[in-house]
């Protein structure tokens, strides 16, 4: 029986302005996203229908099912229609990115579908092809196709690489606390803004990444973007979980040069000078009770190994 592998990537944000709220419901953004080498593994079989399971992995799966409100089923159904074909298949998915913590373990996962699909159902479609199709299914689902890092706007989806000089070594430090809904943190946002919004707004226009980001990125220097990493949502996120604070201000302390809520949290991003750096701040995160992970970035998008 023929199966295909595929492994794709966490992000983090390393800049993310939001702009206002639209009548749409939704909002402009500006980021910066970037892949880091700890993936979620899916194995797809040929089957007569679309079935989903899930085979483990270090990651606590929590509320996430494997029925058709699952981003990777949502992904699988969008790649039938689309191209008008009855092929089924058996997916399994190994979770290791963290659930709702700001990771996009589910945009992977739906990315890792479609890069799959395409490979075990013979669609023979182009990379511009998926992500157009991933643009459907969320804002973070070309990025996990591509990986790398890359600027995104509008929605988050449209992207342009932002190319660098070698990599930059994190540590992250997933929440024990409980997840939080990506929809939930904007809202929280929109709130605090609301209350504290005055004649002369910040939120009136049109988010921009900071070009001493890009050039930080460029350089390869973490020193320089350690005073730029940005998150419009992390307060949200606080509100709902204070002691991220506290987590952060621990991590500092215990020698990253930076510390910022991933995304929409409530995983914890610290940024390390260098490898060695972020292996001593893993092991003492660690040793203060907190799960860490030392990683490194960027990494590549959903791949077929």
């Amino acid at each position: 029986m023929p199966s295909v592998k595929v492994k794709a990537p966490g992000k983090i944000n390393l800049f993310l302005r939001v702009g206002p709220l639209e009548e749409d419901g939704y909002h402009q953004v500006a980021t910066v996203y970037h892949a880091v080498d700890l993936y979620d593994e899916l194995e797809f079989e040929d089957s007569e229908q679309l079935v989903l399971e899930f085979a483990g992995g270090n990651a606590d799966w929590g509320g996430v099912t494997p029925g058709p409100s699952n981003l990777a089923m949502k992904a699988a159904r969008l790649l039938q229609q689309y191209y008008g074909t009855e092929k089924g298949a058996h997916i399994r998915i190994t979770k290791n990115i963290p659930v709702s913590g700001g990771m996009a373990g589910g945009s992977a996962d739906a990315a890792a579908t479609l890069v799959g699909l395409n490979t075990l159902w013979g669609l023979r479609l182009s990379t511009n092809a998926l992500l157009n199709i991933g643009a459907e299914l969320g804002a973070d689902v070309p990025f996990a196709i591509l990986g790398g890092t890359a600027v995104g706007t509008g929605r988050g989806e449209l992207l342009s690489p932002a190319l660098g000089r070698g990599n930059f070594n994190w540590v992250i430090v997933p929440s024990a606390l409980g997840g939080l809904s990506t929809p939930d943190v904007y809202a929280r946002l929109d709130e605090i803004r609301d209350s504290s919004r005055t004649d002369i707004s910040p939120y009136d226009s049109v988010p921009q990444v900071a070009p001493e980001v890009l050039q930080a990125i460029r350089d390869g220097d973490p020193d320089a973007l350690a005073g730029l990493l940005t998150n419009d949502l992390e307060e949200a996120a606080i509100d709902f979980i204070p002691q991220l604070q506290d987590i952060i201000e621990l991590g500092i302390e215990a020698g990253a040069l930076a510390g910022i809520v991933s995304g929409s949290g409530p995983t914890l991003v610290f940024l390390s000078r260098d490898a060695e750096g972020a292996d001593d701040l893993a092991a003492r995160l660690t040793e203060l009770g907190h799960q860490a992970i030392a990683l490194r970035g960027s990494a590549h998008g959903a791949r077929v190994v």
